[in-house]
C-alpha cells in the first residue's frame, strides 16, 4: 500500500501543434526537467494536448448549423455553429437549460464516448485559436496507448498513462479533472470481498482509481501555467488492459433516466 506519492507538473512543454510527435515532446520535457520516468510511474496528460496534436480543432467558419442546432441556439443564446459541433459529438442531449442570470445556456449531453458532460466536452478556451472549437480525440485509450508505448520504449521502463478532462459534477459546485482515456492504469480497484479495519466484509467498495489520479493532478496544474502533463510517482498499482469506458456506469443502473 502506498503511504505517500509525489505529483510533479512537467515544465517546459511547448505549445503543441497539429501533427506533432507528442511522445517526443513530452519525453524531451521530462529529460530536461530531470524527471525521467521510473518503473510504475504514471504520466497524467490533459486532453487538450492530445486534441491539438491529433488535429481535433474545428474552425467554426467551416460549420453549417442544422435546423436542430439553430433551435437550441435560439433557446440557449449560443453560437449555432458551436451547437452543431456539440450535436455531432453527442449521442443524445440529456437536458438543455438557460437560467435568467446566464448569458448563455448549457447543453448536458451524452458524448459519443459515453461520458455525460456539459456541451459534449466541446471547448473554446485555452488552446490558442479564435473562432474555433476543440473536440475530444477520436479514441482516447488508443492515444494513451501510443504515448505509453513510445515513452516506455524510450526510457526502458513500464509506465501508465491517464488522459484527463475537466468535468463538473451533479449537485456539486466547481470542476475537477476526470479520466477519459487510460493505458494500463486500472479504472477502479475492486475491494468487494476484502475486509475493512474492523474485519467487516466490503460489499460495494470500489475506489475510482483513474479519477482519483486525474483529480490529484489538478492540484499541481494551473490553467495559465502551460503544464499539461503531471508525473505521479510512488503509487502502488498493477497494470491492467483498461479503458476509459470502464469507469462509466451501466445505463441499466442509471436511476435518473
Amino acid at each position: 500500500m502506498s503511504l505517500s506519492v509525489s505529483l510533479t507538473a512537467v515544465p517546459g512543454i511547448p505549445d503543441v501543434q497539429n501533427g506533432d510527435d507528442l511522445a517526443r515532446i513530452l519525453g524531451d520535457a521530462l529529460v530536461a526537467a530531470d524527471l525521467s520516468p521510473e518503473a510504475g510511474d504514471i504520466l497524467v496528460v490533459a486532453q487538450k494536448v492530445f486534441s491539438k496534436a491529433e488535429g481535433c480543432i474545428i474552425p467554426l467558419s467551416t460549420v453549417q448549423p442544422s435546423l436542430e442546432a439553430l433551435k437550441y441556439a435560439e433557446e440557449l443564446n449560443k453560437d449555432a455553429r458551436k451547437v452543431e459541433v456539440v450535436l455531432r459529438e453527442s449521442s443524445r442531449v440529456v437536458r438543455s437549460f438557460k437560467r435568467p442570470d446566464q448569458n448563455e445556456g448549457t447543453m448536458i449531453c451524452e458524448h459519443r464516448l459515453g461520458f455525460i458532460s456539459a456541451n459534449a466536452a466541446v471547448d473554446e478556451s485555452n488552446f490558442g485559436e479564435e473562432d474555433a472549437a476543440m473536440v475530444l480525440p477520436k479514441d482516447p485509450d488508443a492515444s494513451c496507448t501510443v504515448l505509453r508505448a513510445a515513452l516506455s520504449a524510450r526510457f526502458g521502463v513500464e509506465i501508465g498513462v491517464v488522459m484527463t478532462d475537466t468535468f463538473g459534477r451533479p449537485w456539486r459546485l466547481g470542476q475537477v479533472n476526470v479520466a477519459i482515456g487510460l493505458s494500463k492504469v486500472p479504472a477502479t480497484i475492486r475491494e468487494q470481498g476484502n475486509v475493512d479495519a474492523w474485519g467487516r466484509p466490503l460489499a460495494v467498495t470500489e475506489p475510482a482509481l483513474c479519477d482519483e489520479i486525474a483529480a490529484a493532478s489538478g492540484l499541481v496544474v494551473r490553467k495559465d501555467g502551460k503544464t499539461p502533463a503531471v508525473l505521479l510517482r510512488g503509487l502502488d498499482w498493477q497494470p491492467e488492459n483498461s479503458s476509459g469506458a470502464d469507469i462509466l456506469r451501466k445505463k441499466q443502473e442509471d436511476m435518473f433516466r
